[in-house]
């Protein structure tokens, strides 16, 4: 009994955590769900131009992770403004999300700008057992310059987006998020395939689709806040001034930092790992765009748990009420667990029938099923490193959540996957189960940390 009521909450508890959690869930899935279709009607196209997508994407998603990290760090400091009913400190932590956002924006464009042929290069090193690798490359550079026209609207959406869910407004960003996907959806067709008069654009017109869809979310979120500053108060003189006192700003860059460096050093694992894996072969390549893309539709479960943890934990470790934050934490954890079971025994179930909605060689079809398998399988021991890296950085603990999150994935993760591709000839199956289980020894550690409540701390108190 008394492990149950550690680890259960009552219906208040699940009716208060599901109202923060569902929001972002459906935002998640909806885009999740739309990434899966274009990536189905781009794969209908040919399995090069598929490929060229996905190592694009691979590449842009280090940008989206470091706009998200460094976003983090004014992030827990908006939610714990909120959470003690200080609203000026929540706008001086927006503005800060602008400078910081906007810095991040133009550093990826020049590197892109600059090293976009060289670094798509890099995933086409090994056996070119389906297609032609300069094919290839092409189809990722021509993507890849398109999309760079929609990376400040996507970095100014994110930076309203976070803040209102940091302060447990999380409707306007989901419904900015659906009405985006299903533009994106919708201009997809017509330009992938050419309909309405539209010349077929083939991944360019994915490309294309997503900027405007980008801006579309902007013009949401931008017009929803601000047409109703009495709904969000911290949107009232907000743009009065520019300028944030220099003590939160040393605070926020001083707890902001390690998170930046953790979702770039992290999203960099994560494009060095699909490297590794590629050298298996470029049917490799168009498996794992698969296997990635199907994951991270089941996955939004478990990261939308993971942000309940940020918003409702921070708020209530900035109202002051650790103990609560500690038991509330406890329970989140558990709840995201057995959600990830339960998904994780789905996905198992139809691994055999989704790659087959894909228009490419069979052989790839069979290759992607058993690395979703691999996925599903390990998904629970995912869903307890995800809700203890947001425990943890709740509390403001950056340095810790570096250490945990990237520096983990470069001193364990990398080296195991590296070596195991160049001195052995382990099929990619085996090689992908094995460096995803090995996530367990992180999950562990995460378990350690969090019991241990070292994360548990008002920052906001400290910066005023």
């Amino acid at each position: 009994m008394q492990a149950k009521r550690r680890l259960i909450g009552d219906r208040a508890f699940y009716a208060m955590v599901l109202a923060v959690a569902v929001p972002i869930m459906v935002q998640h899935g909806i885009t999740s769900f739309v990434n899966l279709l274009d990536n189905v009607m781009v794969g209908r196209v040919g399995t090069e131009e598929m490929s060229g997508v996905a190592i694009a994407n691979q590449l842009i998603m280090i940008f989206e992770l470091g706009i998200f990290g460094g976003l983090s760090g004014a992030g827990i400091f908006a939610a714990q403004y909120f959470g003690s009913g200080n609203l000026e400190g929540v706008r001086n932590a927006f503005r800060i999300k602008l400078y910081i956002g906007l810095s991040v924006c133009l550093a990826a464009i020049a590197v892109f700008l600059f090293f976009g042929r060289d670094l798509v290069m890099l995933f086409l090193q090994g056996e070119a057992d389906v297609g032609d690798p300069e094919t290839t490359a092409g189809h990722a550079l021509g993507y890849l310059r398109i999309m760079l026209l929609g990376f400040i609207p996507f970095m100014l959406a994110q930076v309203y987006a976070s803040t209102l869910k940091e302060c447990g407004e999380t409707l306007l960003p989901m419904k900015a998020a659906v009405a985006a996907v299903f533009t994106n959806l919708v201009l997809n067709y017509i330009l992938i395939f050419g309909k309405l008069g539209f010349p077929a654009m083939g991944g360019l017109g994915a490309a294309a689709a997503t900027v405007v869809s980008r801006f579309v979310e902007l013009g949401i979120v931008l017009i929803g806040a601000h047409r109703h500053p009495d709904r969000y108060a911290f949107m009232q003189k907000l743009y009065r001034t520019l300028l944030v006192p220099a003590p939160l700003l040393r605070s926020v860059l001083v707890k902001g930092l390690p998170l930046l460096a953790n979702e770039l050093l992290w999203s960099g694992s994560m494009a060095v790992l699909s490297q590794c894996y590629s050298l298996r072969g470029l049917s490799v390549v168009a498996a794992m765009n698969i296997t990635t893309t199907v994951t991270n539709l089941f996955s939004v479960v478990m990261m939308a748990m993971g942000n309940a943890v940020a918003i409702i934990v921070g708020q209530q470790l900035g109202s002051g009420d650790l103990e609560r934050a500690k038991d509330t934490d406890r329970k989140l954890i558990f709840f995201s667990f057995c959600l990830t079971i339960l998904i994780s025994a789905i996905l198992s179930l139809l691994s055999p029938y989704i790659p087959r909605i894909y228009k490419t060689e069979a052989a790839v079809q069979e290759l992607a099923y058993l690395l979703i398998l691999c996925a599903a399988l390990t998904m629970p021991i995912d869903s307890l490193a995800v809700t203890g890296y947001f425990t943890i950085r709740s509390g403001g603990k950056t340095l810790i959540t570096f250490l945990f999150d990237s520096a983990y994935s470069w001193v364990i993760t990398i080296p195991l996957a590296w070596c195991l591709v160049h001195f052995t000839n382990l099929p990619i199956v085996p090689l992908y189960f094995i460096v995803r289980f090995s996530g367990i020894i992180k999950s562990g550690l995460g378990l350690v940390l969090v019991h241990k409540g070292i994360w548990c701390q008002n920052i906001v108190a400290e910066a005023k």
